[in-house]
């Protein structure tokens, strides 16, 4: 892949070789690089001459955090991996949203001026806040973690490489439902966050249509910390399972008290719960647990065994799904702008639309007619510590 990108770390923010700005341009479509974005060449011999500035926001602080350092990581090693090459270069900047819309509107506003395209934010409820701005701005924006319904249709500038819970909490439940011979469950879901309640309403279908009774709705706020009540009176329906879209903020001391409370059932929880943190916090807890995933580190293919092992060499530690899902969102871009041989913004819009049966370390990756990515997902159970796929 003939790609330089070159990396230069910052504080509270990454910045990767400043671009020349010109300037927002209020959707005509060109970023900065005054004509200089477009290359020559096509594909691997696309050559452009100045960098291509990309603005990343992930959230590194607030109660997302945890979830945007995996991102940020995954960011860095593609950047990496892309400056192994030659031929175009990039201008990475990661700013913090601090898991805060508001914090994200301020951040969209600054990048829209001089970016070719932006990556994030990290959540759902940050995404349909800050979105339109760059919609509104003409610059291409690809969400890479945000799965609640509605987030691409935004507008004709909003794409995502995250799978949506409605590709993935469908087939969670079918194989949950097989593996355990579910009957009835008890969902709860925290009521005022778009992500959990796009997630429960997915949820609701998908066991409808499988058949599976729903003994019981309860209701949370994503701040809550203590469940007892809520789990006893679950506990009292003598469910199969718990079912449970949630952060995993609320996920770790659910988990933990479920099991303090001899709830020894299944929980199945929504993306919110794809998290290491699961595992390292709740501990013997978490045990059981199913989600369905986008990725899984036992996934074969040449691309995820390298990808693991730069991950483990550049920060001692094994990735997450949210850093597989940074990491391919720098290669869609860097293939979209292969696809036109050029880094202005409509050019990269309209180049990822042309993705289709990428090698990607999530698969074979597709971006389909409403700018939502198509690749295989897994089921997953907590055995032993780690995620292991059910499916």
């Amino acid at each position: 892949m003939n790609t330089t990108l070159k990396l230069l770390a910052g504080t509270g923010a990454l910045a990767l070789v400043l671009t020349a700005c010109g300037g927002g341009d209020g959707g005509d479509g060109e970023a900065a690089g005054g004509g200089e974005l477009v290359g020559s060449g096509s594909g691997d011999s696309c050559t452009i001459e100045a960098p291509v500035p990309v603005g990343a926001v992930v959230s590194l602080t607030g109660g997302a955090a945890s979830y945007g350092d995996s991102q940020k990581k995954g960011l860095e090693l593609a950047a990496d991996k892309l400056a192994e090459g030659e031929g175009i270069t990039y201008d990475l900047k990661i700013e913090d949203d601090a898991s805060d819309p508001k914090q994200g509107i301020t951040v969209f506003e600054s990048l829209t001026k001089d970016k070719s395209i932006i990556i994030g934010p990290t959540l759902s409820n940050t995404a349909f806040q800050s979105q339109p701005i760059a919609q509104d701005a003409g610059v291409p924006v690809l969400a890479i973690s945000n799965t609640a319904s509605g987030i691409t249709e935004q507008g004709d500038y909003i794409f995502r490489d995250s799978l949506t819970e409605a590709q993935v909490i469908p087939q969670t439940v079918e194989v949950a439902k097989e593996h355990f011979g579910l009957e009835k469950v008890v969902v709860m879901y925290s009521n005022d966050d778009a992500f959990t309640e796009s997630g429960y309403d997915v949820f609701v279908q998908a066991l409808q249509d499988q058949g599976v009774e729903v003994l019981d709705t309860l209701t949370f706020s994503k701040a809550d910390t203590d469940f007892r009540a809520l789990l006893t009176e679950a506990k009292g329906k003598d469910p199969d399972a718990l079912v449970v879209s949630g952060l995993i903020e609320a996920a770790i001391p659910l988990v933990t008290q479920a099991r303090e409370l001899g709830i020894d059932t299944p929980i199945i929880g929504g993306n919110g719960f794809n998290n290491p943190k699961l595992m390292s916090d709740a501990g013997e807890a978490a045990e059981g647990v199913v989600v369905g995933a986008a990725w899984n580190s036992a996934s074969e293919g040449e691309l995820n065994t390298a990808f693991l092992a730069d991950y483990a060499e550049k920060f001692d530690g094994q990735p997450d799904q949210f850093a597989a899902q940074a990491y391919t969102g720098l290669m869609v871009i860097d293939a979209a702008v292969r696809a036109n041989c050029s880094g202005e913004r409509d050019d990269i819009r309209d180049g990822l639309t042309t993705i289709k049966d990428l090698d990607t370390v999530l698969g074979t990756f597709s971006i389909n007619a409403d700018r939502d990515a198509e690749h295989q997902a897994v089921v997953q159970i907590v055995e032993d510590g780690s995620f292991t796929p059910l499916n």
